[in-house]
């Protein structure tokens, strides 16, 4: 192995050891660990320009990130999806199959915003009163929940975010061709969901016309009510809906990052025409925004500095031997395959800024373009690998919520998950994305 590809496994493997044993935190590792690496390499005075150019590339991703926080923060406030939510608790009734339906579609409008989180915060504690009350199994509870966040790999969720990063690709490429997978996905998703309602149904012995003396329901805080504005219910689905429409319709000629610019200030006029009202909902939702920002300008360091020192290219040169060369091209759907078990192994930062680099250069040398491997990494890593992830807070709150054990939750639900990353890449196969 030569000397620089030598350099850059080391890199990788200190990334790795002391992000995943917590020894320092993902923004201190990034920045400090290929900086020094970089230093000893000899590149000198060099290190300063690579650590620029990686910033520079990053620039769209990160303000795209941003604003889109700001946005989905700012009409989640105005209760934009409140008429949505409550309809969908009204409408769920007795029957299994229509709760754990309902519960899925709960958490899939709701995982619109990105995170995680508040997906579990809002859907479990909404539903779970009638799941008690009909003794249907908790553990689906938290299976419907995480599917639904799990295929919901929007281009401004953490995954899509850092994969794009990662490999300085253009999110629109990686994501547009994906839609029709992700709807592959959804269908799955609720096809389990109908299953698992009507096994439910028959362990339980209860008929169409059940009835029980409680409904699902969420009750807002007094500061959250004085944050909405009923009033601008369709106006702010309209304005969703345009923003939503030109970054996947206009992707390639109008950046992102412009759009939920434009999208956060018309948000910001139409809910909160006060100036003071306006500062306070930025800063509301700026620590969440910040935080990412901050991950993504330190991966510009790493990946600016693995890039122009050429230790990636090197790593790869190495790795390419090791690789039979009529197997590369079925590297998207290895990596489709086992991307959702992968994340039992790796924190995101680990694997997108650390794993995914390598993969894509050495698929890059056998002639497998990166954006496969980008699109292949998000058919699992991270996306439906993350709500049963040890390394992942989200797995804690899921199972801490619905008050089952981490291993119970594991056993019922990484089957169906797993599952869903297998439908999903079976569509990019017969959907022509990965050609075999």
């Amino acid at each position: 192995m030569h000397n620089l590809a030598l350099l850059g496994v080391a890199t990788i493997a200190v990334l790795l050891l002391v992000i995943m044993t917590k020894r320092m935190s993902p923004l201190i590792a990034l920045i400090l660990i290929p900086l020094a690496a970089c230093l000893i390499g000899g590149f000198g005075w060099d290190t300063s320009k690579f650590i620029v150019g990686g910033l520079q590339s990053l620039a769209p991703v990160v303000g795209m990130f941003v604003f889109a926080i700001l946005f989905f923060g700012v009409v989640t406030d105005a209760g934009m999806l409140d008429p949505i939510i409550d309809r969908i608790l009204r409408t769920v009734g007795t029957r299994p199959t229509r709760i754990v339906m309902g519960t899925t579609l709960l958490a899939l409008l709701i995982h619109l915003d990105g995170s995680g989180a508040v997906t579990f915060l809002i859907t479990i504690p909404a539903m779970l009163p009638l799941y008690d009350r009909l003794g249907i199994d908790r553990r689906i509870l938290a299976c419907a929940a995480s599917l639904a966040a799990g295929v919901n790999f929007l281009p401004w969720t953490g995954p899509m975010i850092r994969a794009a990063a990662s490999l300085k690709l253009p999110i629109p490429e990686i994501f547009n061709p994906l839609v029709p997978v992700q709807l592959a996905g959804i269908v799955f998703i609720f096809a389990v969901s109908y299953w698992l309602g009507r096994r439910e149904e028959k362990r339980l012995g209860l008929q169409a016309g059940a009835s029980v003396d409680v409904q699902a329901q969420r009750t807002l805080s007094e500061a959250e009510l004085k944050l909405r504005r009923p009033r601008n219910f369709w106006i702010n689905i309209v304005l969703t809906v345009i923003v939503l429409g030109t970054m996947v319709a206009l992707g390639d000629k109008l950046a992102p990052a412009i759009v939920f610019m434009i999208g956060t200030c018309l948000a910001l006029l139409i809910n909160y025409p006060n100036v003071d009202d306006q500062r306070r909902r930025v800063d509301a939702h700026a620590r969440a925004a910040l935080l990412m920002a901050s991950i993504l300008l330190a991966a510009g360091v790493f990946t600016g500095i693995m890039q122009g020192s050429g230790m990636l290219k090197a790593m790869a040169q190495d790795a390419v031997g090791f690789v039979p060369a009529g197997a590369a091209k079925f590297m998207p759907v290895v990596l489709g395959v086992v991307a959702m078990p992968l994340s039992l192994l790796f924190d995101p930062d680990s694997f997108y800024f650390g794993v995914l680099p390598v993969l894509a250069e050495v698929g890059g040398q056998l002639g497998v373009p990166k954006v496969q491997l980008a699109q292949a990494a998000l058919l699992g890593q991270m996306t439906t690998g993350f709500p049963v992830s040890p390394l992942t807070p989200a797995t804690f709150l899921v199972v801490g919520l619905t008050g089952i054990d981490l291993a119970d939750h594991q056993k019922f639900t990484i089957p169906f998950l797993f599952a869903a990353s297998v439908v999903m890449t079976i569509a990019c196969v017969c959907l022509g994305l990965f050609p075999l």
